[in-house]
């Protein structure tokens, strides 16, 4: 089978890619990445020499509908696995024209063409952040038919591309699939997301810069539990339908920032606090039983152990993300400033 896998370069694309290689040794990957800031071909570095007849990268654009119908005329993919897009609520506040650019129309002509060209599975990769947020002290968890309330740009992007998705299935029959997962941690996600930065700080002993609401939770899921959730998914997933995957693990900020300093024996005054940004969203927490229920998915990572496992991946693979700080970024987030924008 032949996968075209979009935004692999990513976080979470590029551990589905090593899974998926490493799990389904008769399949073939296709990867299309615009390579914007989060996108890192080093990040895939030793792939292509691993699965040189197996694996494929192509710098293009989602939104380019003529590259993309190309690559899909080229290869016949069977399956399109979405994960492409803009996401960092951070960056959203200050650039909300970019995410609704590649997280809404991008999808949306990726779709058409999935469409054009019959494809057998479109698996659309969302977020929990789409429902909203919940107060602190709730009782309630997302299900599946959770009204959606998105409450910043990045949240509404997710949200419409997710409605799109959707619709190409209720109005063309597309087969497709949605998952809605809760925050990830592991190796190769980007320096400026929570848990890498605050242990990449930790390591240079500089400030955590932790929100001032500081006690906000977020559900917290292994990359490597993500991946094999969607493989269940693509294989055994009911067409038409979403699966929320989560663990059920909650961590305040505080708690995350702890645990950072714990696991790499460092004192807590390195924390500090600044501003929250606008919107920024209390709680979230997803009810997984359907996926658990319906095709027999558990996580298998322990937070505690795997919080410990990704500091010392971060720890032993400095070059990795020095570079990426190195290289600079003028659209970096400057978490410390909200209050004076």
């Amino acid at each position: 089978m032949k996968l075209l896998v979009t935004g692999g370069a990513g976080f979470i694309g590029c551990n589905f890619i090593r899974y998926w290689l490493q799990h389904h040794p008769g399949d073939a990957i296709i990867n299309i990445d615009l390579l914007t800031y989060a996108g890192n071909l080093n990040n895939l570095a030793d792939v292509g020499d691993t699965y040189p007849d197996r694996y494929s990268f192509v710098h293009g654009d989602i939104g380019d509908s003529d590259c993309v119908d190309n690559l899909i005329e080229e290869h016949r993919p069977e399956v399109i696995v979405n994960f492409a897009a803009e996401s960092h609520n951070s960056r959203a506040v200050l650039n909300p024209r970019l995410f609704f650019d590649t997280n809404v129309m991008g999808t949306q002509m990726l779709l058409e063409l999935a469409r054009k060209h019959r494809v057998s599975r479109f698996h659309h990769i969302s977020t929990c952040e789409v429902y909203g947020d919940l107060a602190l002290d709730s009782p309630v968890k997302f299900t599946e038919n959770h009204p959606y309330s998105p409450r910043t740009p990045y949240n509404a992007s997710k949200a419409a591309a997710d409605h799109a998705v959707r619709a190409y299935f209720e109005t063309y029959g597309l087969p497709v699939t949605i998952s809605n997962c809760s925050n990830n941690y592991g190796a190769y996600q980007h320096p400026e997301k929570v848990i890498p930065l605050f242990t990449t700080h930790a390591l240079d002993d500089k400030p955590l810069p932790l929100y001032r609401n500081s006690l906000n939770r977020r559900e917290w899921l292994a990359v490597s539990d993500h991946c094999r959730a969607i493989d269940l998914i693509i294989g055994k997933g009911k067409i038409g339908e979403t699966y929320n995957i989560g663990s059920g693990v909650e961590q305040s900020v505080e708690e995350i920032a702890d645990g950072v300093l714990a696991a790499l024996g460092k004192p807590q005054s390195l924390k500090t606090y600044v501003p929250d940004r606008p919107g920024h969203d209390r709680r979230y927490l997803l009810d997984s039983s359907k996926i658990r229920r319906e095709l027999d998915w558990e996580p298998q990572i322990d937070f505690q152990s795997g919080l410990k496992e990704t500091t010392q991946w971060y720890a032993q693979n400095r070059d990795w993300w020095t570079e990426i700080l190195e290289q600079g970024d003028t659209e970096a987030v400057q978490e410390d400033k909200w209050e004076k924008k």
